[in-house]
């Protein structure tokens, strides 16, 4: 069989579609106005965006705190290329470190409270890269089931190249975490790994009940914060939020949400950490983060200090949309933050709801497996600081109306 064979099927034959885990084929949908991915923005203001000149009210974005058009940041990173211009064309290990990348390195690990921190080019890279790198053979993984997919691939990669053993507990139930690690052995040494807010549901890791179940069988915690911060913990992520964070031994963060720039960090212990940068692979032979993104997180780490409002009116915004929701009869999972799924259970009943927003003027994100379980597939809504209580209002006549379109809700 030639190996393109399958990508002509996929976008021809609904079976073969159905085979890679999506409803119908591309072709289909777009047909029937039902594919919601890879639509071109031509114009975007934070909250509004432009598509074929229709103007959309934006519920798809992870801009938490609103700060992608902040005129600090913007003007940081204009200032970031004047200076050291667009790219640093090398690793970090050669010809890629700036005095930039040291100085956010150093913020960070304050701003988490940690002792180090190391910067990687995209946040998807630090997981793929620090969790293979800390660990070595027969040591044990054991994740939350439904943890972000970078520590899927993660936890793979460290399987592969280091004789990894992986474990999975169910989702946010530290009593089955317990179950699991009283089962293994106590001599492999161990790591914990969570999403400090789940990425698809929006609710927070219970930290305060599995952070003392690692310490009694001796594992190593890490927690995912590329959802939390900015959002909870006065914005400085899940340890700050329960008040654990010095028991939290490993933060991984990504840029592309609350810092509205691209790329990522990890940050613990300074032995740890220097460790990370000498074996992580997708660290060391990986271009350096630019200038002008390196220059956008300091802005963005700058206004928080200074406007830590924007945190508040976050979840104040996220408190009334989950509230009016859940009283309108929409299923809304176990939110806790500012992402809100709307749970539909049904993969083509959940693109054809999220049509219905979009023609009704709000672009919403469709959360189809493998990025949840089928039974999970729903709208990815989620809410910014920057959201005017009109836009909020707007967005709630919205659900009011479409509610008996389509069937969702609980």
């Amino acid at each position: 069989m030639d190996l393109f064979e399958k990508c002509k099927g996929f976008y021809s034959d609904p079976k073969v579609a159905q085979k890679y885990g999506y409803p119908t084929n591309p072709r289909t949908a777009q047909a029937m106005g039902l594919f919601p991915y890879f639509i071109p923005i031509e114009h975007a203001e934070g909250t509004e965006v432009f598509i074929h000149g229709k103007k959309y009210i934006m519920i798809g974005s992870n801009n938490y705190v609103g700060l992608t058009n902040h005129p600090k940041v913007k003007e940081a990173a204009i200032e970031a290329v004047r200076k050291y211009g667009t790219s640093c064309t090398g690793s970090r290990f050669l010809n890629g470190t700036l005095d930039l990348h040291i100085e956010l390195e150093d913020r960070l690990a304050k701003y988490v409270g940690m002792e180090s921190a190391l910067v990687f080019s995209t946040g998807f890279q630090v997981n793929l890269g620090s969790i293979p790198a800390i660990m070595d053979k027969d040591d044990i993984i054991i994740t939350d089931r439904e943890v972000h997919a970078s520590i899927i691939d993660g936890v793979r990669m460290a399987k592969v190249l280091k004789g990894v053993h992986a474990r999975y507990y169910k989702h946010n139930d530290p009593a089955d975490l317990e179950k699991v690690l009283c089962s293994l052995p106590p001599e492999p040494a161990k790591l914990v790994i969570v999403d400090g807010v789940f990425s698809m549901g929006g609710d927070i890791a219970k930290l305060p009940e599995i952070i003392p179940i690692c310490q009694k069988y001796g594992a190593r915690f890490m927690s995912d914060d590329a959802h939390a911060l900015g959002v909870i913990g006065g914005g400085r992520g899940t340890g700050f939020h329960f008040g654990l964070q010095k028991e939290v031994d490993l933060v991984m963060g990504t840029f592309s949400k609350s810092f509205a720039s691209v790329g990522g960090f990890i940050a613990g212990p300074k032995e740890a950490v220097h460790f990370i940068q000498m074996f992580a692979r997708p660290f060391m032979f990986s271009a350096s983060l630019p200038p002008s993104n390196v220059a956008t997180v300091l802005a963005c780490l700058d206004v928080l200090e200074q406007e830590p409002e924007r945190i508040q009116r976050v979840n104040d915004i996220a408190a009334r949309v989950r509230g009016e929701l859940r009283a309108m009869g929409y299923n809304i999972g176990e939110s806790e933050t500012p992402i809100i799924p709307i749970v539909i259970g049904d993969m083509m009943k959940a693109l054809e709801a999220w049509k219905v927003f979009f023609e009704a003027g709000i672009y919403t994100n469709v959360a189809l497996p493998p990025s949840v379980t089928p039974e999970f597939s729903c709208l990815r809504t989620s809410y910014m600081a920057t959201h005017t209580d009109e836009q909020v209002d707007r967005i709630l006549e919205v659900f009011r109306k479409v509610k008996d379109l389509v069937h969702i809700g609980g």
